[in-house]
């Protein structure tokens, strides 16, 4: 497990709880230390109560309203000795069901021994009249509750794990979590609850598993794969997944052969020869790869029949939206008419907008029914806007759910629930992956049209897959690429020195042009210093471009020119602290008033309300752009506006935001802004490379600044190595799924 830093040990009594959040267990609380004033302590310690004996270990801070408090990060709650300290905790109303006058009635008839009736007898609680066996019963279960919690906790403590994995803890498991966790600590590695498969394996060989216990041989298998899926491979060689898990938990030997066949036998594992490789995927990501290649290979083979009229419609499009079509546009939109799905990809400039708008014009002509949808909620918006029309993120079109009993993603629409839509076009496809679109693909009738639209150049998803590749790839999919640059396109620099890029040739650095410039920074510190100075005066003041329309990037996150450094200094400079101002301090990143932030992960299950306070919806998406609108300093809230829906993040949810002054690359994709300055200076090999660099080029519609140094520049030019996917969907579709 991590080092944990220097901790103050801390012993009291609760002497009052100032506020409490149910669903999360953060607390604000004062503790009696003794004949001093007692002490404020904030943290995760669901249900404590007055008359409770804490031994609290953590770190002294101090809050902009409410003065010095002590931070809880390990707590041991004791549980109240003697009948005054036994009243006061029962009178507080911690067990549900027990008021001020039960509990005196409970420590009069069984003084100390009240905590054991409650727990082991309850159905001794009839001795006291006005209480119903019925009543009894359910107040012995509400104690082995509020018991079953505290010993929870007491064993993430013990064990240096967060306190905060208490409540999704018991919200998933119940009564039995901490018998549970027990018996499987690998159920901790758990994207929702956050915790590293080392520190979860710590905790198994610290509690007795064997190191060759097959159920961590199991584990570590099972985690590779899943880690593997962000690193967007569908399935691994068994060979090199055999020996990564063996390099994960230091073993060798037969051992871990016997576990793959174990959690094949199991069905949580498949294994098939594809792509030439002996693939081992999580089953439920090769029956997604299947499903898709499958679906689309159908959808492939059916032919529609084009209207007899297809020519004329198709000049009174153009006539109506006053354009007149180049041949491959005039082609993609006729495409669209005579085949249930098609690709239509393109760089930038290419009239891929142009097309679009024709296809949907044509769809509403023959009466379809048309959805729009974008892998993130900006793209959505920019492909609704361009297109003068709703659209959707694909998770909003499909209405996403999250089920609190699985703790699973689902969805609203699928093979028994069909979107209504006779037609659906998907832009930016680059950005989906394999199991999103099963999940698309699913929810589609038999006889609805499908539009995929992208740019093959930008970067691949951040899932498992490769999609938009394979399937241009595997020729089975009808295509039409758009290659023309039309004038008015290629009289901007941002377009051709992205087309440039794209070539393996270095973009124009000579800053004769209206729309690219580059200014050299030999010295990341100095790069850094020249993007604030950018942001904050010189484009505001001299090129009218508003600091919120101006997007930083860079490859990387770490070093003087990464996303954390220039968060920090750009905070510094567009919103600096004030007396008075709300702040939040969270992990590397100090959340105040006022502050742009971004979502960087799925969030199903979160409500969100309108301006006006009304409820009005769920979810909050990886990419999502908001501003921090208010800070409740008592609850510690943190309300962010994303674009009109209103999220309230109490402190556990916290680790869902980041700062989004800068961000990286590849977070930017699918978004677009009117202006972009890229710091290029520090960074990996992997990172610096020519797909980033012309992501981040065609992320830019009016201004794109290149700050750092040009051997850099070039470096990432003739960087065209792209880290290789292991997917067997191209596979699937060249021998028929």
């Amino acid at each position: 497990m991590e080092a944990t830093k220097e901790l103050t040990l801390m012993e009291g009594t609760v002497e009052s709880v100032i506020f409490r959040n149910e669903e999360n267990g953060y607390t604000v609380l004062r503790l009696s230390v003794g004949d001093g004033e007692p002490v404020t302590v904030v943290g995760c310690m669901p249900g404590a109560a007055p008359g409770e004996g804490l031994a609290v270990q953590g770190t002294w801070g101090r809050h902009s309203s409410y003065g010095e408090q002590f931070k809880a990060e390990i707590v041991e709650r004791r549980i109240p000795v003697g009948e005054k300290a036994i009243f006061e905790y029962l009178a507080s109303g911690a067990i549900k069901g027990v008021g001020a006058a039960t509990a005196r009635r409970l420590v009069e008839e069984f003084g100390s021994d009240t905590f054991n009736v409650l727990e082991e007898h309850p159905e001794q609680l009839t001795k006291i009249k006005g209480i119903t066996r019925k009543r009894a019963l359910q107040i012995g279960e509400a104690f082995r509750l509020q018991m079953g919690m505290r010993r929870l906790l007491d064993f993430l403590g013990e064990h240096g794990l967060p306190l905060q994995l208490g409540m999704p803890l018991y919200r998933r498991y119940g009564d039995p979590a901490l018998d549970v966790i027990r018996d499987n600590p690998y159920l901790l590695v758990d994207e929702e609850l956050g915790v590293s498969f080392s520190t979860a394996d710590e905790l198994a060989l610290a509690i007795g598993l064997d190191g060759e216990d097959p159920q961590r041989l199991e584990a570590g298998i099972l985690f590779e794969l899943t880690h593997n899926l962000n690193n967007g491979h569908t399935f691994l060689p068994v060979q090199k997944l055999l020996w990564a898990t063996g390099q994960l938990i230091g073993v060798e030997g037969p051992g871990l052969t016997e576990a793959l066949d174990s959690l094949e036998h199991q069905g949580l594992l498949t294994r098939e020869e594809v792509a030439g490789e002996d693939a081992c995927y999580l089953s439920s990501i090769q029956e997604a790869e299947e499903y898709v290649a499958w679906r689309l290979e159908e959808m492939c083979t059916r032919e529609l029949l084009p209207p007899a009229h297809l020519d004329r419609l198709l000049e009174t499009i153009q006539a109506d939206q006053d354009i007149t079509y180049a041949p491959q546009q005039r082609e993609a939109v006729a495409l669209a008419a005579e085949r249930q799905v098609m690709l239509l990809t393109g760089g930038p400039g290419t009239g891929k907008t142009t097309c679009l708008r024709g296809v949907l014009a044509l769809f509403d002509a023959l009466g379809l029914e048309t959805a729009l949808a974008a892998p993130t909620g900006r793209a959505a918006k920019r492909l609704g806007e361009a297109c003068g029309t709703e659209a959707a993120t694909i998770h909003r079109l499909l209405e996403t759910q999250f089920d609190q009993h699985t703790g699973q993603l689902i969805f609203a629409h699928d093979e028994d629930e069909p979107l209504s839509a006779d037609a659906v076009i998907v832009d930016e496809t680059s950005m989906v992956d394999v199991p999103l679109m099963r999940a698309l693909l699913s929810a589609l009738r038999s006889d609805c049209r499908l539009i995929l639209v992208g740019d093959p150049d930008q970067l691949p998803s951040v899932g498992p897959g490769n999609l938009l590749s394979d399937l241009i790839r595997s020729g089975k999919v009808p295509t039409i690429c758009l290659t023309e640059i039309f004038r008015q396109a290629a009289e901007s620099a941002i377009v051709m020195n992205a087309h440039r890029v794209d070539r393996g040739e270095l973009p124009d650095l000579t800053n004769h042009q209206k729309d690219f410039f580059f200014l050299r920074r030999r010295d990341p510190v100095r790069t850094a210093e020249t993007i604030v100075e950018l942001v904050k005066t010189r484009l505001p003041e001299k090129m009218g471009i508003p600091a919120d329309q101006i997007q930083v990037l860079s490859p990387t996150r770490k070093h003087q020119s990464g996303t954390l450094a220039l968060n920090q200094r750009l905070q510094e400079a567009l919103n600096p602290a004030q007396p008075g101002k709300g702040e939040r301090r969270f992990g590397p990143y100090l959340f105040r008033l006022g502050d742009r932030v971004m979502q960087v992960k799925n969030n199903y299950d979160i409500m969100w309300k309108d301006r006006e306070g009304r409820s009005a919806g769920l979810g909050v998406f990886n990419g999502d752009i908001g501003r921090i609108t208010d800070m409740d300093p008592r609850g510690e809230v943190i309300t962010v506006d994303f674009d009109g829906r209103l999220v309230e993040y109490g402190p556990e949810m916290l680790g869902e935001l980041e700062p989004a002054y800068a961000m990286t690359v590849h977070k930017a994709q699918g978004s677009e802004y009117r202006a972009v300055i890229l710091a290029v200076s520090d960074g990996s090999p992997m990172l610096l490379s020519r797909g980033v660099l012309y992501t981040a080029i065609t992320r830019a519609r009016e201004l794109f600044i290149l700050v750092g140094d040009e051997e850099k520049v070039a470096q990432m030019v003739h960087n065209d190595r792209q880290q290789r996917r292991y997917s067997g969907l191209r596979a699937r579709l060249a021998r028929g799924s």
